[in-house]
């Protein structure tokens, strides 16, 4: 059951392939994309194939993963991504290529990861997002997710202050548990 394909009605949520990587390397390579993020935008064809063999292909090994790429239905080419993190903070992550933003792309394509995660059994999922990145917090908020706390850290590799946002939704009705 290792990263089901999900379809919306205007997406098709899959893993990303090897055949993907003009398209991954677009997407992590663009500075506005990636501002808020906590790795620096990817310069060359060997950092693609690094970060995706680390973040994307490690997880398609597990038994279970959350880790899309965001293709639009008309041609199944990735525009963005979306993942959830099976360790304990099981992280709601996201990025999309700029000429996407503003169409509420990323809210359609969390609302059926939220819905694949939650008929999976994971207990809650979270996320957070630098204050400085409001529009990111509507995403969370439009996937049902409630803010719940802000803390300060010193983010790695950047070396930057940043004061995040930290949203949940649980799923296994334990309204007052806090990550």
């Amino acid at each position: 059951m290792n990263t089901p394909i999900l379809e919306t009605e205007r997406l098709i949520l899959r893993k990303f392939t090897e055949g993907d990587m003009e398209a991954f390397f677009q997407i992590y390579s663009d500075e506005q994309v990636n501002q808020f993020l906590p790795w620096f935008p990817l310069k060359s064809v060997e950092d693609t194939q690094q970060f995706f063999a680390e973040r994307y292909a490690a997880k398609y090994k597990q038994p279970q993963a959350y880790a899309y790429a965001i293709c639009l239905k008309k041609d199944n080419y990735p525009i963005g991504y979306m993942n959830v993190d099976m360790e304990e903070h099981h992280d709601f992550g996201y990025g999309l290529k700029k000429e996407f933003w503003h169409q509420r792309i990323v809210t359609e394509a969390g609302k059926a990861v939220r819905e694949q995660v939650k008929k999976d059994g994971l207990p809650y999922i979270t996320a957070t997002h630098d204050r400085n990145n409001f529009r990111s917090g509507g995403v969370m908020k439009n996937v049902g997710m409630k803010y719940q706390y802000s803390y300060e850290e010193q983010w790695q590799p950047k070396n930057i202050l940043v004061i995040f946002r930290m949203y949940q939704l649980n799923f296994d009705g334990k309204k007052e548990r806090v990550y």
